[in-house]
């Protein structure tokens, strides 16, 4: 096993990190109606908890409402009760089989606490990606002590390791920004 093995083991781990920051900030109301909002949503439904998407079809109408058609009539009151408390600060009311969600604008107050969110998370990411450069390096440093790389292909796999944490720490920076920049526009 070579350094370039362990950086290839370990760098998927990376981008799934970035993928599920990704799918984080979606889920992180920016004062526009979108689909992603009632991601995290579960449903009471037959006994069981589902998602949202898994009851009905979750559109966009216009840009500040969304809209659920329930496919189970019977289920129109546990969709409802289900987006009213999944603490995202919308009040849904149903229309028949349908479900109409206006997003109401952001206070100002509210735009913070969603960059902090935004922030908060972007953190735990780095946090993850330090985690993969750590795991990289011990098992490089490992290699070493087996006397299968040399100590200078052992700095170089460090300095990899460094490398690859500077480039997605930074796409996660970049991603903060462009999320806090959504969020706070108005």
């Amino acid at each position: 096993m070579t350094v370039r093995d362990v950086i290839q083991k370990i760098e998927p781990r990376m981008k799934k990190t970035i993928e599920a920051f990704q799918h984080e900030l979606a889920s992180i109301r920016t004062g526009k109606a979108t689909t992603a909002l009632l991601d995290r949503v579960k449903v009471e439904a037959y006994g069981s908890q589902m998602p949202l998407k898994q009851v009905g079809n979750v559109g966009v109408l216009d840009a500040h409402t969304l809209t659920v058609q329930v496919w189970d009539k019977s289920m129109v009151g546990a969709t409802e009760r289900a987006i009213r408390d999944a603490g995202l600060g919308l009040n849904p009311s149903a229309d028949g089989q349908n479900i109409r969600i206006s997003i109401p604008p952001l206070t100002e107050e509210r735009r913070k606490e969603f960059v902090k969110l935004t922030k908060k998370f972007g953190e735990d990411s780095k946090v993850s990606l330090r985690n993969h450069r750590r795991d990289l390096i011990h098992e490089v440093e490992k290699l070493e002590k087996e006397k299968l790389i040399s100590e200078d292909e052992l700095k170089r796999g460090k300095k990899d390791a460094d490398d690859l944490l500077h480039k997605y720490e930074k796409q996660i920076t970049e991603l903060i920004a462009q999320k806090e920049k959504e969020i706070m526009e108005v």
